[in-house]
């Protein structure tokens, strides 16, 4: 999970390239509303993430 000032993005940290982080199978998460489906890749500037939050993943 991907954690800016105003929203967050839940997906698969696909690629780092420079400045740039690039997810996939993503969703918005933002206050208030339900998740958003987002469709391709989602391009985020490093220099604007609060932090990046690991979530366990299931399976066993």
């Amino acid at each position: 999970m991907v954690n800016l000032a105003d929203k967050a993005f839940s997906g698969v940290l696909w690629a780092k390239r420079g400045p740039l982080l690039v997810l996939r199978d993503a969703e918005l998460l933002e206050a208030g509303r339900e998740p958003q489906r987002v469709d391709g890749e989602i391009v985020v500037e490093r220099s604007q993430v609060e932090f990046i939050q690991v979530l366990a993943g299931g399976g066993g």
